[in-house]
């Protein structure tokens, strides 16, 4: 009995012990866990570093009139005066005044510049000295011939010798009459030396300086030929290419509406002034000359520009609603709950969340996010994610 009772108090489960190997097992389940994180690291890094880069092709955001959906074309050009002079001289000397500079005003016959005339001032005394010689000349001429008739009536003299006194009269007066034309001829190579605005303009550019050779047709690289280039700024117009497949849509007198590179969020309402009755064979276009309606000084010669023919004169509501921000539709994607785009960063894609308004057929407005002249990705698809490897095309 007592050997019984023995072997059940044996069989009794002691709590305080535990199993030997648990401790050993949860080690080894961390240490596994540990691992694969470490590995997945490991993984998405050398990904990170090495995947292919995905090439995007880049769209910039612009300011977009509302006119653009009333256009039926589009054309780029620039702002040139059509009138427009390199302002020479007739005369060769060297240049000792200039007075105008790039941007000044001149008026018609306002003398620019003027050239040495030393020389021509010495020949121009001459012909003037030489006048009152021969005016002297003349005077005696006059009285030897009055005596000489006055003799001739009397018999006192020959009919040879009174000729030969009315000879020299005749000379003397032709004398004066060359001496006269050396004076104009003076005269004017005196004002050829001066150099005249030929018109009413704005000095663009100052081709010489004083000291240098001024020649009516520069031979030498020391010598110049145009001293300074104005142009009238009334008669400012955007020459723009047109396409010959799409010239049938423009007809002379049809509205416009032009933009500046320089200030995209300024519009100028223009015309078409001229259509060019040529094409460029190379290009296969034809020019296309539009006129400002009315301008400021912001436009300036040689400016980039946008030209939108339209169907129609917007009307004066339309004319009120400024520019807007654009992008094409395609490079706004829905992430999260949230309108995106994606810029380029040192080389990898960056969400930008914006705010969208109104749609121009395939263009959104964005009301907040980007600025204009901001680069996104034009067409994003499923590969393109916030820190992806992307390489713009």
């Amino acid at each position: 009995m007592e050997a019984k009772k023995a072997n059940l108090s044996a069989l009794r489960i002691n709590k305080e012990s535990r199993p030997a190997g648990s401790s050993t097992t949860r080690n080894t389940i961390t240490i596994v866990v540990v691992l694969i994180a470490v590995i997945a690291a490991a993984v998405y890094g050398w990904n990170w570093l090495v995947a292919p880069a995905i090439e995007v092709k880049l769209t910039t955001a612009t300011m977009m009139s509302p006119a653009q959906s009333n256009a039926v074309l589009t054309a780029s050009g620039y702002v040139v005066a059509q009138r427009k002079a390199a302002v020479a001289s007739k005369a060769t000397g060297r240049l000792i005044k200039l007075n105008v500079v790039e941007g000044d005003r001149v008026k018609k016959d306002e003398i620019i510049a003027e050239l040495e005339d030393s020389d021509i001032r010495t020949q121009l005394d001459q012909a003037r000295a030489n006048l009152k010689v021969n005016e002297a000349d003349l005077k005696d001429a006059q009285q030897t011939l009055a005596r000489q008739k006055s003799l001739l009536e009397k018999g006192l003299t020959s009919q040879a010798e009174y000729d030969a006194v009315e000879s020299r009269l005749q000379r003397v007066m032709a004398s004066i009459e060359y001496a006269k034309a050396t004076i104009a001829s003076a005269a004017v190579a005196m004002e050829n030396t001066r150099i005249r605005a030929p018109f009413n303009g704005t000095v663009l550019t100052k081709n010489a300086d004083v000291g240098e050779m001024v020649v009516p047709m520069a031979a030498s690289v020391g010598s110049k030929s145009a001293v300074v280039t104005i142009a009238d700024m009334t008669s400012l117009q955007v020459e723009a290419d047109v396409s010959e497949s799409n010239i049938q849509r423009i007809t002379v007198n049809q509205p416009c509406e032009i933009t500046l590179d320089a200030y995209p969020e300024v519009r100028y309402q223009g015309f078409v002034a001229k259509i060019v009755p040529t094409a460029d064979r190379a290009k296969a276009t034809v020019m296309t000359k539009v006129g400002f309606a009315s301008y400021d000084s912001r436009v300036l010669p040689e400016m980039s520009a946008k030209v939108l023919f339209l169907t129609r004169a917007n009307d004066q509501a339309q004319q009120q609603v400024k520019p807007f921000l654009t992008v094409i539709a395609s490079a706004v994607v829905e992430r999260n709950g949230r309108r995106v785009v994606f810029v380029v960063q040192e080389g990898r894609a960056v969400e930008v969340e914006v705010s969208l308004g109104r749609t121009v057929g395939a263009y959104v407005e964005i009301t907040s996010g980007l600025t204009s002249g901001d680069k996104v990705i034009e067409k994003v698809d499923g590969n393109v994610q916030g820190g992806v490897k992307v390489k713009p095309v």
